[in-house]
Order: C-alpha cells, then sequence, then structure tokens
C-alpha cells in the first residue's frame, strides 16, 4: 500500500502539470472553430444577396459644380451590409454541434441544421446548449474584436478566406497552420 503513494503521488502531479494544456487547446479549438463557422456563416448570408442589388456610398454634399460624389457598390459586401451580418450573425452558432476527431481529440464544430434542409448525418456530433452558448460567446468575442478584420477581407471576394482570417491573421486556428491545405 505505501508504494502506491509515491506512484499516486506523480501521476496526480503530471495530469496537474497537463491539465492548462488541455483546457487551453480546448479553448483554441473553440475560438478556432468559432472563427471559422463565422465565416462560413457569413460567406452564405453575402451568397444569398442579388448580385445586382446595390448600395450608394461616399457624400452626399453637393461639389460647388452642382454635382455629388455618390458612387454605387454592390450591397452584399458593402460596410453597411457586412456591419448588419456582424450584429446577428453569431445567433446562428445555435445551429452547430459539437464534433471530436477520434485520431486527434481536437473538436471541431460542425452545422447540425442544413440551410436548404437537407438531411445531414450527425453521428459523433454532440449537440447541447452549453456547446452552442460557449460558441455563440467566442463568436461574439470575434466578431467584436477583429470586426475591421472581417470586414476588410469580406468586402472583396477572396479564396481561402478562412484560413486567411482565421490562421495566419488572428492567430486563432495556428494549430491549423501545421496541418497541410492546398493554400494558405
Amino acid at each position: 500500500m505505501s508504494g502506491r503513494g509515491p506512484a499516486a503521488l506523480c501521476l496526480a502531479a503530471a495530469l496537474a502539470a497537463l491539465l492548462p494544456a488541455v483546457c487551453a487547446r480546448r479553448g483554441q479549438d473553440l475560438h478556432c472553430g468559432a472563427c471559422r463557422a463565422l465565416v462560413d456563416e457569413l460567406e452564405w448570408e453575402i451568397a444569398q444577396v442579388d448580385p445586382r442589388k446595390t448600395i450608394q456610398m461616399g457624400s452626399f454634399r453637393i461639389n460647388p459644380d452642382g454635382s455629388q460624389s455618390v458612387v454605387e457598390v454592390p450591397y452584399a459586401r458593402s460596410e453597411a451590409h457586412l456591419t448588419e451580418l456582424l450584429e446577428r450573425v453569431c445567433e446562428k452558432m445555435k445551429e452547430y454541434g459539437e464534433k471530436v476527431d477520434p485520431s486527434t481529440h481536437r473538436k471541431s464544430y460542425v452545422r447540425v441544421i442544413s440551410h436548404d434542409g437537407t438531411k445531414m448525418d450527425l453521428s459523433g456530433v454532440k449537440i447541447d446548449g452549453d456547446v452552442a452558448s460557449s460558441l455563440k460567446f467566442a463568436c461574439e468575442s470575434i466578431a467584436e474584436e477583429y470586426e475591421d478584420e472581417l470586414i476588410e477581407f469580406l468586402s472583396h471576394e477572396a479564396d481561402n478566406v478562412k484560413d486567411r482570417l482565421c490562421s495566419k491573421r488572428t492567430d486563432l486556428c495556428d494549430h491549423a497552420l501545421h496541418i497541410p491545405h492546398d493554400e494558405l
């Protein structure tokens, strides 16, 4: 019995040393997943807008020659539309669940309700209020902290916004930089 005391103490110390790393990884998985889901939702919302819809931008002041410096820009990627989307997009996080990769034990977040009503494979996906609440809170934090970057990236049609924003610009998914991607 006395021989197990030091071994149990060593095991407890080892577990205590690992706990902050596990919690940090869990937080990183959550923030990375929230960033990627946020970009997915914003890109989907942008795609739903009629490409012919425009908004007037510029100064409505009349110049000395009687003209105005007003230009029409596509509404979908306008700053006004993107700002409006950022106000409400995190509500969509309640439509996500948590999936754990069996080999790496990393958590990712996947849509559990499709945009178009098609049936989805939800095997291995944890759906509960705590996951949705944590994801929504992380999404709101990211949307607030990185609002300028999100608008900058999404105001122009670009490739790989998720990887460029969530991995390179913000480091929210810095572990993803070690995963092979087609283009980062």
